[in-house]
């Protein structure tokens, strides 16, 4: 792709009459971002848009898993591994991991995201049968206590997405953007399932192992504009795919903030966005919060900020205080309090 527009995001309550509608959201913009390679970018007015990227930024997302794209959703991380990077050990065995599980859908969460291998930098790929024995019998015990959420199985191996799915998950999200394992995106479109495909530069071992790009904001929106393709290839529907630029995956802090700055691009792709950015280390960077429990403020303020460039889901790890914000952020700028 040669030509990339970002709109200039609103969500004032009032607009002008020009005014376009940003994915069907509460968001809305009357110009737009020209960038290329190469060349420094340009403001046109919504006029001059190219009628595929008018339809793209403007189109209503269709409703994933039951959740209303319309709004922000938050999805809430329920770790069962032992080391992953912040809560890592809390919630390894299957009891406590439910009752995580429940405290989160309690306090909140639209989603809850289960995973069994840690993706943290430096992390070691786990077994398939590890990681099914700590995942499947978490979500078989969820929706026994009631849970009735959604429920997102985070993996990259088909058997464990199979097993996640089998136990009552609804939906798939692989950090390795559907090629690690081949298996995983058809059975995902066998079982008729939405999907998150998200942009890891590498694999955890080695991702943040001096991590380069050409231009990681253009790179990252080509990989995942070629991800959706390939996935609608294989049968998954177009209307049941998210996004993931991948923050903190084979990127360092300035390739993170290059993203972040321009996040409403990657709404050209058409489809709904899932912004992970809690408790990562740039954070605690910016924020002078070494400890990764230290640093919900600053994760929180880096959810507003992708919410207000149009974000359809952010993941994260403090829910309660999560939810209290965007309350109260949809509040004071759109007047919406549900």
């Amino acid at each position: 792709m040669t030509n990339y527009f970002r709109p200039l995001v609103q969500m004032d309550r009032t607009r002008p009459a020009e005014a376009l509608p940003l994915a069907g959201g509460i968001g809305w913009f009357t110009q737009v971002e020209h960038l290329r390679r190469g060349r420094a970018p340009d403001v046109l007015p919504v006029t001059a848009l190219p009628a595929e990227w008018r339809e793209a930024l403007t189109a209503p997302r269709a409703d994933i898993a039951g959740m209303d794209m319309a709004r922000p959703q938050i999805m809430g991380i329920l770790n069962v591994t032992p080391d992953s990077f912040s809560d890592g050990g809390r919630f390894d065995a299957a009891a406590q991991a439910v009752a995580a599980g429940v405290a989160l859908a309690q306090a909140g969460a639209d989603i809850l995201d289960v995973g069994g291998e840690s993706t943290r930098p430096g992390a070691k790929t786990v077994p398939a049968e590890d990681e099914i024995q700590r995942t499947a019998p978490v979500i078989a015990g969820l929706r026994a206590a009631g849970v009735t959420l959604p429920i997102s199985i985070d993996t990259r191996k088909a058997a464990v997405a199979g097993a996640a799915l089998d136990a009552g998950a609804s939906l798939v999200n692989d950090v390795a953007g559907f090629t690690y394992d081949p298996a995983l995106a058809p059975l995902c479109a066998a079982r008729a399932v939405p999907v998150c495909a998200m942009h890891a530069l590498g694999d955890p071992e080695m991702m943040q192992n001096d991590p380069r790009y050409d231009d990681v904001l253009l790179d990252v929106y080509d990989y995942l504009a070629d991800r959706i393709e390939a996935l609608v290839a294989q049968g998954i529907a177009r209307h049941s795919i998210i996004a993931d630029p991948g923050i903190g995956f084979g990127k360092t802090a300035a390739h993170n903030l290059a993203l972040l700055n321009r996040l409403s691009v990657f709404q050209g792709l058409g489809v709904p966005i899932l912004l992970g950015a809690s408790r990562k280390r740039f954070i605690g960077t910016i924020g002078n919060a070494p400890e990764p429990a230290d640093r919900a403020p600053g994760s929180i303020a880096v959810a507003l900020a992708g919410i207000a460039q149009g974000v359809q889901i952010v993941r994260v790890h403090d829910v309660a205080e999560t939810r209290q914000a965007v309350a109260l952020w949809q509040a004071v700028t759109v007047g919406k309090t549900d």
